[in-house]
């Protein structure tokens, strides 16, 4: 009986509880070492664990989400989750972050059996180059040295704060981009320059000058300019893949006499956030001119 009055669960050795639970008494030792399934007593003098069978339900819940190669911390959040509704959001959001991996996997993939089979050039023509007239723009700047691997959280970042600042400068005039002023990779830090677009150049030069700028910001005017470019997934953008994409367009401009008249870019028109693996977010273009 319970101080209340009330009765005692039932308690199962780990033998039993695991016969229930359909694991093993290996694996329930491992949960209770990793902080998801605690026994519900612990025989201070045999070290024997005993469960309640009410812990059956979230012993085989834990050892399914654990097939899922989910990390330790997101299952604690699943298996904590206030109610039955919460625990499944927690794993939808976990479920589309694996989708989006195993696309930029997938996509990966294509691009290194391209080029260990010396496919280089028959893969170029699985990309649509086409071009496009952009006139002068006035453009918020912020630029930075950065490696491949720092690039994504940086442009994202980069971006949100031009973004916000364009409401000082009369409002965003445009899609906003990243030039690539050099090469970005595992060795090489560029720098790449994250801008956007703006319509009032001397109230964003005023905001350029005033104080608590982030390092490298700036203002400057792109005259107008002819882009070649391939519009790309999600998917896509992830590096080294996407370098295939701006091969691409240096092979499409080479047959055509083209030489590049300023950085290459990366230009993101679509939501990052709400754009699925699959959805087009972003153009890799070059300024063209004749040779």
């Amino acid at each position: 009986m319970t101080e209340d009055g009330g009765v005692d669960e039932e308690l199962l050795s780990i033998g039993a509880f695991a016969a229930r639970a359909r694991l093993s008494a290996k694996a329930l030792r491992l949960y209770d070492r990793l902080g998801l399934l605690a026994p519900a007593r612990v025989d201070e003098g045999t070290g024997y664990r005993f469960y309640r069978a009410g812990q059956v339900e979230r012993a085989r819940l834990v050892a399914l989400l654990r097939r899922l190669d989910m990390p330790l911390a997101r299952i604690a959040e699943v298996v904590d989750a206030d109610d039955a509704a919460a625990g499944a959001e927690r794993l939808a959001a976990y479920w589309a972050g694996v989708e989006a991996r195993h696309a930029e996997q997938r996509t990966l993939a294509e691009y290194l059996r391209g080029r260990l089979s010396g496919r280089s050039s028959e893969m170029y023509g699985t990309f649509t180059v086409e071009t496009a007239e952009v006139p002068e723009q006035v453009l918020v700047t912020e630029s930075r040295h950065i490696l491949a691997d720092e690039l994504p959280a940086w442009i994202g970042a980069a971006l949100g704060r031009l973004e916000a600042a364009a409401g000082q400068c009369g409002g965003p005039a445009g899609v906003p981009f990243v030039a690539y002023h050099s090469d970005v990779s595992a060795e090489s830090d560029g720098p790449a320059e994250a801008c956007v677009p703006v319509a009032d150049e001397a109230a964003a030069r005023a905001w350029a000058a005033g104080p608590g700028r982030t390092r490298g910001t700036t203002v400057r005017v792109e005259p107008a300019r002819r882009l070649a470019y391939v519009r790309i997934t999600k998917a896509q953008v992830a590096y080294p893949q996407i370098l295939a994409v701006f091969e691409a367009v240096e092979e499409w401009m080479e047959g055509r006499g083209l030489a590049p008249a300023g950085p290459c870019r990366e230009v993101y028109f679509a939501d990052w956030d709400a754009a699925g693996p699959q959805d087009p977010v972003c153009d890799v273009a070059f300024p063209v001119a004749l040779r």
